[in-house]
């Protein structure tokens, strides 16, 4: 969540900051006004409760005076202090629980970096890799289902007959090549981040800390008789795995990769590009995280960009990278960059990566800290993005890679993890 002391102090340019995104400067003005309410409630709680504290020693020095007139009339007074006390108590309890509620729907302030923009049209392309448009032949201008149905990797009728739409079988060498994107992801960057298996079921305060919860209740998978979600990534429990503590300024940057499945109801989404494995509510993916200190961030977050970016151009699949402009940012990101995979046999480009700094946003929620060299705590940069996710490459690859024949070369990265297949045919 934002820092509420900045919305104290400088109010003018949070409310420029979100103004950005499309927030109406009027969440500003209640997030003020509940903070400063529910302050002055605390302020009279806490004076009460001093008040009631010092009665008691008074009630205590006239009973050894023997005067129990004066003991009583203190005593009556202690109890309407007390009164006041509960109510302001409340009162505080109450204006804190709607601040706190608010401030989680409320987003992070983007990066004054990230383009300026009112939706994804406005995305800035920074570079394309690889593509050239005229290269690509006709056999490669097959879309993916298609091509897996051919050649027997993908199996959409089962999937949908065993836990519905959405839902895809890997069969045979797709199954295989599943497998091996990910096993690939995780080797290239085994160098630099620690490899976790974390579980992919966690409870509501996990989901609350990377903010998916409460905004995106309706996109997530909920275990109502455990209270537990079903990840929507990685991200989520690799958040939490310092929930809670204080780190060392020598730890950081401190960098996690895990493989996991995810799973999202791509709620909304019905009739808008969910063919083949378009979107499709579980899939694998490898993701990277790392916490940092503010100084190291921008580092941190360029070494995860190089790092998925030369995952899909050891693939040999043309990728364009973008830089999502402030409307178009995560909730809880301040900046990212989203890599797009190019299928020819789809003639799209396919969200295959996004690469964000949250600020000190996500680790707020988790209160996340370290300690600083002068020995104070401040709280964490969290960043993170996809090493690599499953649907989309291996459908840009399946199309990238088909030849006139119908087979689908396997790029030479990958051979290690196919048991020395080299090419899928019929």
């Amino acid at each position: 969540m934002i820092d509420i002391r900045r919305v104290r102090t400088e109010p003018d340019v949070v409310k420029a900051a979100l103004a950005r995104r499309g927030v109406d400067p009027s969440t500003v003005e209640r997030l003020a006004d509940l903070d400063e309410r529910a302050r002055a409630a605390a302020t009279q709680r806490d004076e009460r409760r001093a008040q009631v504290n010092a009665l008691s020693k008074d009630v205590g020095q006239a009973h050894k005076a023997g005067d129990q007139a004066k003991a009583e009339e203190l005593r009556a007074r202690s109890r309407e202090l007390g009164e006041e006390e509960r109510v302001c108590a409340t009162e505080a309890d109450v204006l804190a629980a709607e601040l706190r509620a608010l401030l989680l729907v409320t987003p992070n302030l983007p990066a004054p970096e990230a383009p300026d923009g009112m939706g994804e049209q406005d995305n800035v392309v920074v570079r394309i890799e690889g593509y050239d448009p005229e290269a690509y032949g006709p056999h490669q201008r097959v879309p993916h289902w298609d091509i897996g149905q051919e050649l027997g990797l993908l199996d959409l009728e089962r999937g949908a007959r065993m836990s519905g739409a959405m839902f895809a079988v890997f069969r045979g060498l797709g199954a295989t090549l599943s497998r091996g994107l990910c096993q690939l992801a995780l080797d290239r960057n085994a160098d630099a981040y620690e490899e976790i298996r974390p579980p992919t079921l966690v409870r509501t305060d996990t989901m609350i800390s990377t903010g998916h919860l409460p905004k995106f209740a309706e996109e997530g998978y909920h275990l109502e008789r455990d209270d537990l979600w079903a990840i929507p990534t990685a991200e989520v429990p690799l958040t939490s795995m310092a929930r809670g503590e204080i780190l060392e300024a020598a730890a950081l940057p401190m960098k996690l990769m895990a493989y996991t499945p995810c799973y999202r109801r791509e709620a909304g989404a019905a009739g808008r590009d969910t063919r083949g494995l378009l979107r499709v509510h579980e899939f694998d993916k490898v993701e990277l995280l790392a916490y940092a200190t503010p100084e190291q961030a921008a580092e941190v977050h360029a070494d995860i960009l190089s790092r998925a970016e030369s995952t899909l151009a050891a693939l040999g699949l043309a990728y364009r990278v973008l830089d999502l402009c402030a409307a178009d940012l995560g909730s809880s990101a301040a900046r990212t960059f989203d890599l797009e995979v190019y299928a020819p046999g789809c003639d799209q480009w396919l969200e295959a990566s996004s690469v964000s700094w949250f600020s000190d946003y996500q680790a707020r929620r988790a209160q996340i800290r370290y300690r600083t060299a002068g020995g104070s705590t401040a709280t964490v940069h969290t960043l993170n993005g996809s090493g690599l996710a499953v649907p989309r490459v291996w459908a840009a690859l399946v199309e990238t890679y088909r030849q006139p024949d119908g087979s689908v070369v396997i790029p030479e990265v990958l051979r290690p993890y196919t048991r020395g297949a080299e090419r899928i045919v019929n």
